[in-house]
């Protein structure tokens, strides 16, 4: 193996222009990591927010950083502590994100973070799983303890977050209430949402009431409005910003603010659900490595049907 590889940095933060394709050393392992030939990598907001430096204060990442934290490919190396893995084995995860990132030939993750990949889905699949179906499950099943015969509220349900989150919920034996645009109603739909809210025409909180749980993935007015629906002692999770606990207490409501955080073990259990046809990821588009830029900027406009996966090798 050579001792350099292709990957996507950024030098500075910035727009989309700050993104270079360019040539940099492979990642050297930690004792408990492993060493994952990549085979696609999705895109994530999370990944043109951290870009343009809006969570400078959060994480603490060094310039040139490697961006992208979903990712699916073959262990080719690993650590002295790993005894879960082995050379060959095909994985997915979402390492840790104040680390380099996946927008690369190679990437170093922990082993705690890796699972083996669904069976029933190639790489560029498997890669759109882990930071939203991770979200999904630490919002609904820690966060919310979603329960069967519950219902739910899915903002922006035919996102990347929103998709999984349908599936999830479905899957516990919840009933899901979904707003996504008219144009999105076959898919959520045959996600198995339960009863569809077109946002651009019908204000949610017209119709989804007395809700058990509601997953809040847009925040700002959308977030404010969402408390009314909620019944006494129900919860609002939010992926965006942290819902305010006053407002909550005021309501009589319950309040959780979810930044995801990796986990091989749920993404284990995530995986096992995959290959019983109980959730599937959703593409919206797949393009090469070289055009990270591209999928950046798909990503930032906000209207992606499901996943953004960069393909980076067979």
């Amino acid at each position: 193996m050579t001792s350099t590889m292709n990957a996507v940095r950024i030098h500075a933060y910035g727009g989309p222009e700050l993104l270079h394709y360019e040539e940099v050393p492979i990642p050297r392992l930690h004792s408990d990591d492993v060493l994952i030939r990549v085979q696609a990598a999705a895109v994530n907001p999370v990944d043109w927010k951290i870009r343009e430096g809006y969570l400078r204060g959060f994480l603490n990442h060094q310039l040139p950083l490697i961006l992208g934290w979903d990712v699916a490919g073959t262990v080719v190396e690993v650590g002295p502590e790993v005894t879960g893995f082995k050379v060959g084995d095909e994985v997915y995860a979402r390492p840790d994100i104040e680390r380099d990132g996946a927008y690369a030939e190679y990437i170093a993750v922990k082993a705690s973070e890796a699972a083996l990949k669904p069976t029933t889905l190639d790489p560029v699949h498997a890669a759109a799983v882990p930071l939203a179906a991770l979200t999904a499950w630490q919002s609904l099943v820690d966060a919310a303890q979603l329960q069967a015969g519950q219902t739910v509220l899915i903002h922006a349900a035919a996102g990347g977050v929103g998709s999984f989150a349908v599936q999830l919920a479905k899957a516990r034996g919840a009933r899901v209430i979904a707003t996504a645009s008219a144009v999105n109603i076959g898919l959520v739909t045959e996600l198995g949402a339960d009863q569809f809210v077109d946002y651009t025409r019908t204000r949610f909180e017209q119709v989804a009431k007395e809700v058990d749980v509601v997953l809040d993935t847009i925040g700002g007015d959308t977030q404010r409005r969402s408390w009314q629906v909620l019944k006494p002692g129900g919860i609002l999770v939010s992926v965006i910003s942290p819902p305010p606990e006053t407002t909550a207490a005021a309501d009589g409501v319950r309040s959780a603010f979810v930044f995801i955080q990796p986990s091989g073990q749920q993404l284990t259990q995530i995986a096992r659900l995959i290959d019983q046809g109980q959730m599937k990821p959703i593409l919206h588009a797949v393009l090469p490595l070289s055009e990270a830029r591209q999928a950046q900027v798909i990503s930032q406009g906000g209207h992606a049907r499901g996943k953004l996966v960069l393909h980076v090798a067979d």
